[in-house]
């Protein structure tokens, strides 16, 4: 507290607030891809906190007298530390560490905090923003950088190091304990979740496809815009989907009549029953498919055999490249023989696969290839192995050949 005043201030004085927002116009010219999530952040007055510091709902605490002694072009530095917390998620990652690893002690976020600061000053500091005297980054303990905060943390000890850092508090944002001066879910000026993820994720669409972005940066932001599917997951929904939805596996037979048969004497009805279905894989073999992406197609012919039941039987395979090759049931998957290596035709293994008649047709590629342009009779779920690039996409009049709008269609990982 000030001489003559009642009570601490919690508004910034006119002086404060143009150097604070002077900084912040500087982090944005030296940060432009992240002027999104710098602008979203609610600036608030806090005497309690050492520096600045943020909570989970995007309110950034801020010393006044930290404020006045800092110069600007490092409080820029600053702002783009705080809100690089919350874009990397710091808040929730910690949260998830302390439940499963029972970090709940001071001194555990101590160490949380730290490893975070080692995740983003790497990318924080230099073109444009100074370091400020006492930033941590990780070859102060003799670290590599660009790691993420889980693998830091396993390596930082409460030492003497640590001890020196006990004034080090960049707020809940920065690993998820809340702290007593901050202002909490229903406090004003907090974003609620819908407004964080909406702010996270146009900041990842500006930085996608930006090649003036460090490498960090780059990774955070293609989880952001393309998370990862939990894909062996999603293919074995959309197989057991299919091999039992209405029809599938379904046939006539004469072995029991139809109840029905009764109204008409002399009439012999046939009888609906459900047989085990039939499933076919192809699996794309050609030069473009890599040995490794063979292998992870030979793991899920397994999964496939056991998401009909465990009847193993019942699945036939095909390796496809330019032509159809049959190969042997994965009742003897250890000696599957995959043929192939040329180009693409998939058209080809869905003409072979059909001949069998299957109710189910799986078919796990890149993508590489023309389609059929009529629908099979029985359902298809195509499994696609990721491609950055495709090849031809140099050539003016390429098109991509993608998946049909009458399969279900995951990506694998």
């Amino acid at each position: 507290m000030r001489t003559g005043e009642v009570g601490p201030r919690t508004v910034f004085s006119g002086a404060e607030s143009e150097r604070l927002y002077a900084a912040r116009l500087l982090a944005v010219e030296a940060r432009p891809y992240l002027a999104t999530a710098l602008y979203a952040l609610r600036p608030v007055v806090s005497w309690s906190v050492p520096t600045m510091a943020v909570d989970r709902y995007w309110r950034c605490y801020v010393n006044p007298a930290f404020l006045t002694a800092t110069p600007v072009d490092q409080l820029a530095g600053v702002w783009v530390h705080e809100v690089s917390h919350l874009l990397r998620d710091h808040h929730g990652r910690g949260d998830r560490l302390a439940a499963e690893k029972d970090l709940t002690g001071p001194g555990d976020r101590l160490r949380m905090n730290i490893a975070a600061d080692f995740e983003i000053n790497d990318d924080v500091y230099g073109d444009g923003l100074p370091r400020p005297e006492g930033a941590v980054v990780p070859e102060l303990l003799g670290l590599e950088p660009g790691r993420l905060m889980e693998e830091y943390l396993g390596e930082i000890a409460l030492g003497v190091y640590a001890r020196q850092l006990v004034w080090l508090d960049c707020g809940g944002g920065a690993d998820g304990q809340a702290r007593p001066w901050e202002l909490g879910p229903d406090g004003a000026d907090g974003l609620d979740e819908q407004e964080r993820a909406l702010v996270r994720y146009r900041v990842a669409q500006g930085i996608v496809g930006r090649g003036d972005t460090p490498a960090g940066w780059q990774r955070w932001a293609e989880k952001v815009v393309h998370p990862p599917q939990p894909w062996r997951e999603l293919l074995g929904n959309a197989v057991r989907s299919a091999v039992s939805a209405p029809g599938v596996g379904e046939d006539y037979v004469y072995s029991r009549p139809s109840r029905r048969s009764s109204s008409l004497p002399g009439v012999v009805l046939p009888s609906l029953r459900r047989r085990p279905p039939r499933v076919t894989v192809v699996i794309d073999t050609s030069g473009s498919v890599s040995d490794s992406e063979l292998g992870s197609a030979l793991l899920e012919v397994a999964a496939i055999g056991r998401a009909v039941g465990g009847r193993r039987d019942l699945v036939r395979v095909l390796s496809c490249d330019a032509a159809a090759h049959v190969t042997d049931g994965i009742c003897e998957s250890e000696g599957l023989t995959l043929i192939g290596g040329g180009g693409t035709d998939l058209r080809k293994g869905f003409e072979r696969a059909l001949a069998s008649r299957p109710d189910v047709i799986v078919v796990l590629t890149d993508g590489q290839t023309p389609w059929p342009e009529r629908q099979p009779s029985c359902r298809t779920v195509i499994g696609l192995f990721p491609r950055l690039r495709h090849a031809g996409e140099d050539d003016p009049e390429f098109e991509r050949d993608l998946p049909p709008s009458w399969a279900r269609v995951v990506t694998l990982a």
